[in-house]
């Protein structure tokens, strides 16, 4: 089964166009994490500027040591939601790029397919056992391969579940710190 050049052609166009696509979503990712750090660029500038004027008005020593305490819950809570906000964009863009790849896959996968069976329909008499092995080696890699994807979103899963807990923990050891240091 030999390709035609508009087969081939029609194959360039549709990996041009997924190539583009996959730009477009890469820069999308992009232009978030940048918008998420000029906002929180901007919020840290303005608050900055709220504690520096509360520093110069405390009065003594020890309303200077409670200002402190209290900035270190809400800042804890700001990097976990930064934290949390950059990794949703990172995994968001990384779905794209997935899902992509997995739509490529499973048509690189059928037009193999298609492949073999035309060419165990065009094999020489007494080639049966061999198109049989051949088969049987495409159902394995394939099943291979779905079995590597299952321990990818496995694994994916696994440290969104890790990131969520160590984020989790931070924002509570902020607070214990926060109320330990009022006291």
């Amino acid at each position: 089964m030999a390709l035609t050049a508009d087969q081939l052609l029609a194959a360039h166009k549709a990996n041009v166009e997924a190539l583009f696509g996959l730009t477009t979503k890469a820069f999308e990712g992009v232009e978030k994490i940048i918008e998420l750090n000029v906002t929180a660029s901007k919020a840290a500038l303005s608050e900055a500027s709220e504690t520096a004027q509360a520093v110069l008005s405390a009065k003594d020593a020890q309303e200077l040591l409670a200002l402190q305490a209290s900035l270190v819950q809400p800042l804890a809570e700001k990097t976990a939601a930064y934290s949390r906000h950059l990794f949703e964009i990172a995994q968001g863009t990384s779905n794209e790029f997935t899902k992509a790849f997995e739509g490529k896959a499973a048509e690189a996968q059928q037009s193999f397919a298609a492949l073999v069976d035309s060419a165990a329909k065009n094999a020489p008499a007494g080639s049966e056992t061999a198109v049989a092995m051949f088969k049987t080696a495409v159902s394995a890699a394939n099943n291979a391969y779905e079995s590597v994807q299952k321990a990818v979103k496995q694994a994916s899963d696994v440290a969104e579940a890790n990131f969520n807990a160590v984020q989790s923990q931070a924002v509570a050891a902020a607070k214990t710190a926060a109320k330990t240091a009022k006291r």
